[in-house]
C-alpha cells in the first residue's frame, strides 16, 4: 500500500497551536513530542544537562536510549529511520559528542537517511574564549547535514525543530542539526507550539514530475527492445514497491537492485534479477543491464560500485532517471533524462502514460528472464580450510532459521556485505535488509541492530558483523543486553582487516601491511557485557544456536571462524576478474 503525504502539518496543525512556557530545555522536549518523536538515541554531556532534566519528567512521551558512543547513537537512529520509514533522532553534547557523531552522520548523509540531530553547545558568553568543548558546530556539521539551525533564543527552539524535521524529511532526506547553547536551554520563554502530529514520516511531500517529460519517458520505455530497471534505496524511502512492480509488468523489464535497493522486489517475482554492482552483484543482473537499450534508474545515485564501473548499464544506454534530487544520476550518466519527483508518484505517472502492453512481447521477455535465471550456473565455492565455516553456509543457515519471521538483517562492511547482497532471500517487498553503503562504515551493524529493533518491536534482528568491526563497536553489546532486545549477532572472524588485506593481495602483490591486528576473544567480551555467547564450529551447531534464539528471542552472540577472503573469494566481480588476470583496480 502506497502511503499518502502526511496531512497534519500545515495550516490545520497551526490553527491548534497554543502558547507553552518553560525553560528552553522544556520547550525542546515539548517540540520533539509534538513532532512525533517516540524514542531518541544519545549520550549525555555537560552542555546537555538541562535537556536531560527536561526528559526526566517526560518518559511516558519519549524513550531515551543510552548508547555507549555518539557514533553508535547515530547508527541506531540511522537504522531506525531506514526500517521504520520515519526520521531517527540522535542527541549529543558539545565537544567530543559532536565530533564523535560526525562519522555516523556521514553514512546517513551519503545514503539519504532522515535524521534530526539535537546538539547542545557551550554558553553563548563563552564563545571565542577557548572554553572547554568549544567547537564551531555549524562548520563541523556542514559536510554531513542538509541544514544546521543554531538557536540563540529559547522561544525560537520549537520553530527550529519543526523546520529541521521538515528539511530532513522532504526533498532528498538527510540529517539536519539543531544546535542549542546550554544557557538557552536554561532560559525561560513562551512559544507557540502546534498540536501533536507525526511529522517524522518520510516522504514529507510527494512532488510530481512534469507531464511532458513523463510522456516522453513513457514513449521511450514502450519503444524499448530491451528495457530494464535499476532500483536503489529511494524506492524504500518512497515505499514505491507497487509502482516498481507495475512498471516491470507493463513493459516486461527485468529489475536489478543496488545493495541499498535490495528488498524492493521479492525474489519470487518473474522480473527479479537480484542485486547488481561490484559488491555482491550477480552475473545475470550485470549482463541484463549491460545489454539493455533503455534503463529506468529509480532512487539510485548509480555510482561506480552500483554499476560495476559504469558497465551495467552502459553509458551508451538511454537512461531515464526517477529521483527526488534531479542532479543525482546525471552526475554519473550525463545523458540521462531526469524525472524529478517522488518515486511512487512519478512511476504512477509513467504507468498512466504507457500504452497497453503487447501480451506476446511481455511473455517473451518473461521467458527470457526465466531462462537466464535457470541457466545461471551455480558458483563453485572452494571447501573452507579446516576449522572454518564457509561464509555462504553461515548466511544460508541463519537466513533459513529466521525464514518467515519478517526478520531484519543488518550487515557490516567486509565479509558480511557481499554475502548478504548475494544470498539473503527477499520474500516480500520491504526494507528488511540494511547494508550501509553510503560510506561503508565498519562497526555499524551492532548499534544499528538496536535501532532496527526499536523500529520493528518484537521482530527478530540479525546483525552480521566481522572481527574488525566488532573491535570498533563491542561496547554496544552491553546496550543490547541492558535493553534485552531480540538481536542475534553473528560474527564472521578471519583474524584480519580482511577487505583491505584482499586489496593488498590482488593489487599490491601481496604486500600486507597494517591489516593483521591481534585477536580478541569476542565470546568472552560478549559474556562480560551480559550476553549469551558461543563459538559454533559446525553448521549443525550454528543451526542449533540460532534455533534457540528463534525460540526465546533473547540476545545471543555467535562467533564463527570463516576463511580469509584470499582463500575463499566473496562475490566481488572485480576480484574475480583480477584473479583471472585483469589487475585493474576498480575506481569507486
Amino acid at each position: 500500500m502506497e502511503p499518502s503525504t502526511r496531512s497534519d502539518v500545515g495550516d490545520g496543525a497551526a490553527a491548534d497551536s497554543a502558547p507553552v512556557s518553560g525553560r528552553g530545555a522544556d520547550l525542546l522536549v515539548e517540540a520533539l513530542v509534538r513532532t512525533g518523536v517516540r524514542c531518541l538515541f544519545g549520550v549525555p554531556g555537560d552542555t546537555g544537562v538541562a535537556f536531560y532534566d527536561a526528559l526526566f519528567s517526560r518518559t511516558d512521551d519519549i524513550e531515551h536510549l543510552l548508547a555507549r558512543d555518539e557514533r553508535h547513537a547515530a547508527a541506531m537512529a540511522d537504522a531506525y529511520a531506514r526500517v521504520s520509514g520515519r526520521a531517527g533522532v540522535v542527541e549529543v553534547s558539545s565537544g567530543g559528542g559532536t565530533s564523535y557523531v560526525i562519522g555516523g552522520l556521514a553514512e546517513a548523509f551519503a545514503s539519504g537517511i532522515p535524521l534530526l540531530v539535537v546538539a547542545s553547545d557551550i554558553h553563548r558568553s563563552s564563545r571565542g574564549t577557548g572554553a572547554l568543548t568549544e567547537i564551531d558546530q555549524k562548520s563541523l556539521f556542514a559536510a554531513v547535514t542538509k541544514d544546521v539551525f543554531v538557536v540563540d533564543r529559547a522561544r525560537e527552539i520549537p520553530a527550529s525543530v519543526f523546520a529541521a524535521v521538515e528539511s530532513a524529511t522532504t526533498g532528498r532526506p538527510g540529517p539536519v542539526a539543531v544546535v542549542v547553547p546550554e544557557d538557552v536551554l536554561d532560559e525561560h520563554a513562551t512559544s507557540e507550539l502546534p498540536a501533536r502530529g507525526d511529522r517524522l514520516a518520510v516522504p514529507g511531500t510527494r512532488p510530481r514530475a512534469p507531464e511532458s517529460q513523463v510522456a516522453e519517458a513513457a514513449r521511450a520505455l514502450a519503444a524499448s527492445a530491451r528495457p530494464a530497471l535499476l532500483v536503489g534505496g529511494g524506492v524504500h524511502q518512497a515505499r514505491a514497491y507497487v509502482a516498481v512492480a507495475e512498471i516491470a509488468e507493463r513493459v516486461g523489464a527485468g529489475v536489478a537492485t543496488t545493495i541499498h535497493g535490495k528488498g524492493a522486489v521479492e525474489d519470487g517475482s518473474p522480473w527479479s534479477l537480484g542485486v547488481t554492482g561490484n559488491n555482491g552483484g550477480s552475473r545475470i543482473s550485470h549482463d541484463f543491464l549491460a545489454e539493455a537499450d533503455t534503463v529506468l534508474v529509480v532512487g539510485s545515485r548509480a555510482n561506480a560500485t552500483d554499476t560495476d564501473s559504469y558497465s551495467a548499464p552502459s553509458r551508451s544506454a538511454d537512461v531515464i532517471a526517477v529521483d527526488i534530487d534531479p542532479g543525482r544520476v546525471s552526475r554519473n550518466f550525463p545523458q540521462a533524462r531526469v524525472l524529478a519527483g517522488d518515486a511512487a508518484t512519478v512511476l504512477g505517472q509513467v504507468v498512466a502514460e504507457l500504452p497497453e502492453p503487447d501480451a506476446s512481447t511481455i511473455e517473451a521477455r518473461r521467458r527470457d528472464i526465466a531462462a537466464r535465471r535457470a541457466g545461471e550456473p551455480p558458483r563453485a565455492t572452494p571447501s573452507p580450510p579446516p576449522g572454518t565455516l564457509a561464509v555462504d553456509d553461515v548466511v544460508d543457515a541463519v537466513a533459513a532459521a529466521v525464514s518467515g519471521l519478517e526478520a531484519v538483517v543488518v550487515a557490516d562492511p567486509g565479509a558480511p556485505t557481499p554475502a548478504v547482497a548475494d544470498r539473503w532471500p527477499v520474500t516480500r517487498p520491504a526494507r528488511d535488509v540494511v547494508c550501509p553503503r553510503g560510506h561503508g562504515p565498519m562497526g555499524y551493524a551492532v548499534p544499528a541492530s538496536i535501532g532496527a529493533a526499536y523500529a520493528r518491536p518484537g521482530r527478530p534482528v540479525v546483525a552480521l558483523t566481522a572481527d574488525g568491526s566488532f573491535a570498533m563497536c563491542c561496547g554496544e553489546l552491553e546496550t543490547v543486553a541492558r535493553l534485552d532486545l531480540p538481536i542475534l549477532v553473528v560474527q564472521l572472524t578471519n583474524h584480519s582487516l580482511g577487505w583491505i588485506k584482499m586489496l593488498q593481495h590482488l593489487y599490491q602483490d601481496g604486500r600486507y601491511f597494517g591489516v593483521d591486528p591481534g585477536p580478541i576473544d569476542a565470546v568472552a567480551v560478549a559474556r562480560a557485557c551480559g550476553l549469551r555467547a558461543a563459538r559454533p564450529t559446525t553448521v549443525e551447531s550454528l543451526r542449533e544456536h540460532v534455533a534457540t534464539f528463534v525460540e526465546d528471542r533473547k540476545p545471543l552472540y555467535l562467533d564463527v571462524e570463516v576463511p580469509h577472503m584470499i582463500d575463499v573469494v566473496p562475490q566481488v566481480p572485480a576480484w574475480h576478474r583480477a584473479l583471472a588476470g585483469d589487475r585493474t583496480r576498480p575506481v569507486y
